[in-house]
């Protein structure tokens, strides 16, 4: 097969992403079994197309380890508030450890009482939401996520201040044949990771995307925005519903909000103290499950079918090329970068692990 027909050209395998992640994790002092847990999450942000939150995020979440303000070894505790209820404790760990920790305590919990809400503190950053409402699919359960997000970009309704997270909402609803129905939004206009992937890469923002708190004009260019005002989707709307998750994932756990979030990309040596909540809810307590998966699989494919915009392409629903993208990437490897892969090499060297050109 010819190079520029071989879908794995410049393609980089997950097994060698997994192996620099164990290795920049475990050198950062975080225990193999951990680091290995952190990895499979990291990863599969990239499988599924969050590409600015798994391996993107590698060297922050290293700085964030080598200066101490993430703790390597944390002791996560869990307190069963009430028999659906729980708060977990992550004790300043790897969100990915925190959340799921969480995952796991609420589909317990939901095995037992039907639905379960788990809250979540002294976590950070996590990655991508879609990942975690997910968890609870592998025990045939819908899964709910959402967190507050590590910085305020997002202005309130009208406002010129940055006092909103991105804050993210992800639902994961199990199917039969067809793929998981999976919705994971950010409440911006597009991710912040999205901005911090444009930046790196060099590529200009669209226009509907930031604007100037002085003077309210688009920002186009990806250098300025970090003074730039993050625009909420469907205005007040996703502003309102910014607000309404970070209540519940911040101020309800005990966990940072509003003006009192800590920007860890300013201030990488501060403890943010993140919130997060995810939801588990067994489908089987309100009909028999193939049932469901089976009007699940009908519903989906009446809105595949559905007809499209005239000159656009199918109808699209939240999952599909998530679970596409998934297929491809794991037999083909990821398509990083070429400024992503010059910052990872660059951390290997100042780890002195080998470096992801020396793993495939």
């Amino acid at each position: 097969m010819k190079a520029d027909t071989d879908p794995k050209a410049g393609r980089t395998p997950v097994a060698a992403v997994i192996g620099l992640i164990v290795d920049a994790m475990t050198k950062s002092g975080v225990p193999a079994d951990d680091a290995g847990k952190i990895a499979a999450l990291m990863v599969e942000a990239d499988l599924t197309g969050a590409d600015a939150h798994g391996v993107f995020r590698l060297p922050q979440y290293v700085m964030r380890l080598k200066l101490g303000s993430v703790k390597a070894k944390p002791t996560i505790k869990v307190e069963r508030s009430a028999p659906a209820t729980a708060l977990v404790d992550g004790d300043n760990g790897m969100g990915h450890l925190v959340v799921a920790r969480a995952a796991e305590t609420a589909i317990e919990l939901a095995r037992e009482c039907g639905v379960a809400w788990v809250g979540c503190r002294m976590s950070n950053h996590a990655g991508a939401a879609g990942v975690y409402a997910a968890l609870p699919l592998k025990a045939d359960m819908i899964g709910l996520y959402s967190a507050v997000a590590n910085a305020n970009h997002m202005p309130l309704a009208g406002g010129a201040e940055p006092l909103l997270g991105t804050n993210p909402l992800a639902i994961a609803i199990p199917a039969g044949s067809e793929a998981p129905v999976v919705l994971d939004i950010a409440t911006s206009i597009v991710s912040y990771g999205t901005i911090k992937n444009h930046r790196l890469q060099n590529h200009p923002l669209q226009p509907d995307w930031m604007v100037d708190p002085k003077t309210g004009a688009a920002v186009t260019d990806p250098h300025k925005s970090a003074e730039a005002l993050l625009l909420p989707m469907g205005g007040y709307k996703g502003a309102g519903l910014a607000l309404m998750l970070g209540l519940l994932g911040g101020t309800l756990n005990g966990a940072l909000f509003g003006r009192d979030v800590i920007d860890f990309n300013a201030n990488p040596g501060a403890v943010t103290n993140t919130g997060h909540f995810i939801v588990a809810l067994d489908p089987s307590r309100f009909q028999k499950l193939d049932a469901f998966k089976a009007e699940v699989d009908r519903h989906v494919r009446s809105l595949r079918n559905s007809q499209p915009l005239p000159g656009g392409d199918a109808v699209r629903l939240p999952g599909e090329q998530r679970a596409k993208r998934r297929v491809d990437r794991l037999s083909n490897g990821l398509a990083l970068p070429g400024e992503l892969l010059g910052q990872l090499d660059r951390l290997a060297t100042e780890l002195a692990i080998k470096p992801l050109r020396e793993r495939g």
